[in-house]
């Protein structure tokens, strides 16, 4: 069994609901981690993602959450409270994340560990890119994302190439661009 994968789940063709597939790329481009982990850009695949709740014993997810606070705001939230805080949204990667748990007790699998690093977005609509609200806070959220890791004993260097959050959203919307490393 597999150690530690960072999942990033999301719509790049709804806003900001697109920030943690770009989150996930962006770390994936610009940083190396010891011990080394996987990066997964799980997009909407939901339920299809069920194969890596198998292979981990602690999954990250990485989301844009609806809860009533601003624009913005960054939760860490372990897996067995994701009902409680009102995390899924109703979107169909939501909805297949949760199920994965419930699957994986239906099957009398041990769910791994689990916790979801969100951020509460500002708009989502049909739009490629982020509001200018979470275009801002993008490096507080890669901030908080390799702190958590640290937490995790895992340890974030940053590379010398840099890739920007601009970049990496052009690698989503230019399809000459690399593929992203996307599961399927």
């Amino acid at each position: 069994m597999k150690e530690l994968v960072v999942l990033g789940v999301g719509n790049i063709l709804q806003h900001d609901d697109a920030i943690a597939v770009y989150a996930s790329q962006y770390i994936s481009d610009n940083y190396t981690f010891s011990p080394d982990i996987d990066i997964i850009n799980g997009g909407v695949e939901g339920i299809n993602l069920l194969n890596f709740f198998m292979e981990y014993k602690y999954i990250l997810i990485l989301d844009a959450i609806e809860i009533e606070d601003e624009a913005g705001a960054i939760y860490h939230i372990p897996s067995e409270e994701l009902t409680g805080f009102g995390v899924n949204s109703g979107s169909a990667h939501d909805i297949g994340v949760l199920q994965c748990f419930e699957l994986l007790e239906l099957m009398g699998k041990k769910a791994p560990k689990s916790s979801v690093l969100g951020i509460v977005p500002h708009k989502i609509d049909t739009h490629i890119g982020l509001s200018d609200t979470l275009y801002s806070k993008f490096d507080t959220y890669i901030q908080t994302l390799v702190a958590v890791l640290k937490d995790l004993n895992i340890e974030a260097v940053k590379n010398d190439a840099n890739l920007s959050l601009d970049d990496v959203i052009e690698k989503f919307n230019n399809p000459r661009a690399s593929t992203p490393n996307l599961p399927l």
